[in-house]
């Protein structure tokens, strides 16, 4: 089942049965725009990924837009020839220009269906690129592919937010696994709201 405006619609009803959700929902619902971080063009859109893992988000906006303005007129042939140094200078480590350079790579050879693959396959198919971990694949999963029963536990936003909305002192004592999986069919509009919860500082209580 793909994210749209009916799904999200019938999302935000499920979801109302819990009772921390129905405070985002009641707040956030109109706030919530599902093609945010969407692009069709899967090496730029993993390229983005790339550059927000481990900064904050503030600092993520920034090196993305540099990164958008770097590429715009550029054909994904001519990014991926792009020296390192030219990639760093939007703002990033040698590391992370390494990784784009990777993902500008595979999809000039790819011939992999995401549309049509499972949630498994294509995480099992983007980890094979080198700096492509699972948390960035779960991104992809829900911003790009927009899948709609995804949740990743590696982002700390999210398990922060969980702590905090639901005011669990130690998490790790805590069945997450049955209150995340409480909300599917539809995990990643639960974690959408649990995002703009951290954002806007916004927490049920």
């Amino acid at each position: 089942m793909e994210l749209n405006q009916q799904t999200l619609k019938k999302a935000y009803s499920f979801l109302s049965k819990d009772k921390c959700l129905k405070f985002l929902i009641n707040k956030f619902s109109n706030q919530i725009n599902i093609n945010e971080r969407y692009d069709n063009n899967y090496a730029k859109a993993l390229s983005y990924l790339i550059i927000e893992q481990q900064v904050s988000f503030k600092a993520a906006i920034k090196i993305k837009e540099r990164f958008k303005n770097k590429i715009s007129n550029l054909t994904n042939s001519e990014v991926m020839d792009l020296n390192i140094n030219d990639l760093k200078s939007v703002g990033i480590s040698f590391r992370k220009a390494q990784y784009i350079k990777n993902v500008y790579e595979y999809f000039s050879k790819s011939t992999f269906d995401f549309l049509s693959a499972s949630n498994e396959s294509v995480t099992e198919e983007l980890t094979k690129i080198k700096g492509i971990g699972k948390w960035s694949s779960e991104m992809f999963l829900m911003f790009v592919l927009l899948r709609i029963d995804i949740f990743s536990k590696g982002d700390l936003a999210l398990m922060n937010s969980i702590k905090l909305n639901y005011n669990i002192d130690k998490i790790e004592n805590y069945d997450v696994d049955t209150l995340i999986n409480s909300w599917s069919p539809y995990k990643t509009v639960a974690s959408l709201l649990l995002w703009k919860s951290i954002e806007e500082n916004y927490i049920y209580s």
